[in-house]
């Protein structure tokens, strides 16, 4: 659980009345300022000016304003969660005796440089606020299932342009990184959020098992509004005087001694009286979330649990994933391992719920070994061609396997690209670095690093370009996410209707690398012949029509692929985990063109990205594509090769090819 913070704070023992603190009002204390030895004289002026002159405006007011709409004064906003930009630039330490770091001065050039820097990324800043929020009142206080996906697509995409452009920013930069929290700040004033009515018990449009990578995506779709604290709770009124407040949310991620392994109870900790960098542990008090709990113990209202684990892909991150419904079945003060007392609530979860954290449980076991995955046909489909294993289950029948075929982890190419003009490698010896307008690689994608820092895409591009062979750069160069094989452990299992398919059993946040279509490139002749064959669903067209969608930010640029001349790729034979992928008219997986050169021959791939965040053991889809004109289906079946599509998405087609 984490605790204490987030508008959650108050008077450590406010019933205690026998001190009488001396308390003036604010108008007669008295400023201190610094004498003129010890700093700067104080000036103080508006935010929009005027300046004095040495003094000039900062952002964002030294961009245009961005009109906000009046506030509706009926509405509730106590809880607000509007954090803070905490981009705070942290000044060298001078140099002292002979152990100090030497600073060279600036000069003029290097001045003019960070000037320039700094105004396009503030033009930048202030062109990313000036966005439609596209949500009406009605749609804040209360969400559909359409409307939180859309929510958390935008508030990513947006913390990924933010994220992509710190790391752009200088390489030794003391700027603190948090994307989130910025990305965050600018949809909550912006108002783009769902769900701002506080309810017990069902939050419209959030699902158990959702999973979320940040704090604030559970405050945009209402699941839990507190950026930090554990407990988040209202007051229920009763006619027209507010009375006790009950517990709404709940979030367990370890910050104190929860018993969080059953995956049917939860031992959660009160907050408060932990120990401090400036106080000691203290006895915890029976206020705020704490008596939030307690009250809905004795009223038996639902709690929502929200449990953090561990996330194994960033080890410094955390996953949360929302489990549903519980009920407080007991409570009691005991010692905690700082010997200070602390509250205990027992939850039990409500029966007849889909499985969450009891899945992430399971497949703890399997991956110990114990006991070994059900159903488990081959532990390692791939035969260690990847680094990561893939494993082949059925729980369904008694069928063994899918039709024979040869693992390949890439595609084959008979004849490469040839680029019409040459392309050169880049220079960087160690690893690119986001920024450096010297890299070649970083030219040829427009000047933007492809990626984050943490490897995932970030933004969809008309062709993205990598280091390739001929790169002096490292291995593990943050420009080379497609060529270090597969992340997530895969699965391919059999499903009920719709032969075999693919999932994880790693959650996958949105714009992670999944896999690549491996296969080979073959002519139009033999892709029509394998198509009469039956076997179209093995077959990839870079040329088919796509239904569109928006995964950029608002303002970044086209999403319309470039691809110099269409393939079409064959997995019947030769194939990778990508020929298990089933279609679907919604789907979670989108593919990208990725392109990187050898001895000025250009290898085009089709790489798959997450389109969203993927919980665990979900079946992974995309969208298989309608043939344009040009892609013979004379020898196909009726209806011009159409299957009937199963993928029961409310947006279906009702077909695919």
């Amino acid at each position: 659980m984490e605790g204490g913070l987030g508008g959650n704070t108050g008077p450590t023992n406010p019933s205690d009345k026998s001190k009488v603190l001396d308390v003036k009002p604010l108008r007669t204390l008295v400023p201190l300022f610094p004498e003129p030895p010890e700093g700067p004289p104080f000036v103080c002026v508006p935010p929009n000016g005027p300046f004095l002159s040495g003094f000039s405006p900062f952002f964002p007011f030294s961009g245009q304003q961005v009109s906000q709409p009046t506030p509706d004064l009926n509405q509730n906003y106590l809880n607000s969660t509007a954090v803070p930009l905490r981009s705070v630039r942290a000044e060298p330490a001078p140099a002292s005796g002979n152990g100090g770091h030497k600073h060279k001065s600036a000069g003029p050039s290097s001045v003019k440089k960070k000037a320039k820097r700094r105004k396009d990324s503030e033009s930048v800043l202030t062109s990313l606020m000036n966005f439609n929020p596209g949500i009406s009142l009605s749609e804040r206080d209360d969400g559909n299932r359409q409307l939180v996906e859309s929510v958390l697509l935008r508030f990513d995409a947006l913390r990924r342009k933010l994220s992509q452009m710190e790391d752009a920013k200088e390489l030794h930069s003391s700027i603190i990184k948090r994307s989130d929290l910025k990305a965050a700040n600018m949809m909550l004033t912006k108002g783009v959020r769902t769900n701002m009515k506080k309810r017990i018990g069902v939050v419209p449009g959030v699902e158990i098992g959702d999973i979320f990578f940040f704090r604030m995506e559970l405050s945009l779709v209402g699941l839990h509004f507190p950026s930090m604290a554990g407990i988040d709770y209202m007051a229920i009124k009763s006619g027209d005087l507010e009375g006790e407040r009950v517990a709404l949310s709940i979030v367990s991620s370890g910050g104190y001694d929860d018993d969080a392994e059953d995956p049917d109870v939860l031992v959660y900790s009160g907050q408060g009286g932990s120990a401090s960098r400036d106080k000691e542990a203290s006895d915890q008090q029976l206020v705020r979330g704490n008596l939030a709990l307690e009250r809905s113990f004795h009223r038996g209202n639902e709690v929502r649990v929200i449990r953090g684990l561990k996330d194994n892909v960033h080890q410094m991150s955390k996953v949360y994933v929302y489990d549903g419904l519980y009920k407080i079945e007991e409570s009691w003060m005991e010692k905690g391992k700082s010997g200070c007392n602390m509250f205990k609530y027992k939850l039990g979860r409500i029966p007849g719920q889909p499985a969450a954290f009891a899945t992430w449980k399971s497949i703890q076991k399997w991956k110990e070994g114990l006991p070994s995955r059900a159903g488990l046909i081959i532990p390692d489909l791939t035969s260690g061609a990847e680094s990561t294993p893939v494993s082949l289950v059925n729980e369904v029948d008694d069928e063994k396997g899918p039709a024979y075929f040869t693992y390949s982890p890439t595609i084959k190419y008979s004849k490469p690209f040839k680029l019409v003009q040459p392309s050169y490698a880049c220079s960087c010896h160690d690893a690119c670095q986001p920024g450096n307008s010297n890299c070649s690689c970083i030219q040829k994608n427009g000047g933007d690093f492809p990626y984050t820092t943490n490897g995932v895409l970030a933004c969809r591009k008309p062709m993205i370009y990598e280091c390739g062979p001929t790169c002096p750069c490292i291995r593990n160069c943050k420009n080379r996410v497609i060529q270090t094989g597969l992340k997530a452990h895969l699965e391919v299992f059999k499903t009920r209707d719709r032969g075999w398919g693919l999932r994880s059993w790693d959650p996958i946040r949105a714009g992670t690398f999944i896999c690549e279509y491996a296969g080979e490139v073959i002519d139009e002749t033999k892709a029509r012949q394998e198509s009469g064959d039956g076997e179209s669903e093995y077959i990839f067209h870079t040329n088919r029509l796509y239904e569109s969608f928006k995964w950029n930010f608002e303002a970044e640029s086209s999403e319309h692929f470039d691809i110099p001349s269409p393939i079409i790729i064959s997995s019947k034979n030769s194939g990778n985990v990508a020929r298990f992928m089933n279609h679907s008219c919604t789907p979670n997986v989108f593919w990208q063109p990725v392109m990187y050169e050898h001895n000025n021959e250009a290898f085009l791939h089709i790489a798959f990205f997450a389109k969203k965040h993927i919980p665990p053991m979900t079946e992974l889809t995309f969208d298989y594509g309608i043939p344009q004109s040009g892609e013979t289906q004379a020898d196909n079946p009726p209806a011009n090769g159409r299957k009937k599509c199963l993928c029961r998405s409310p947006k279906c087609r009702g077909y695919f090819y």
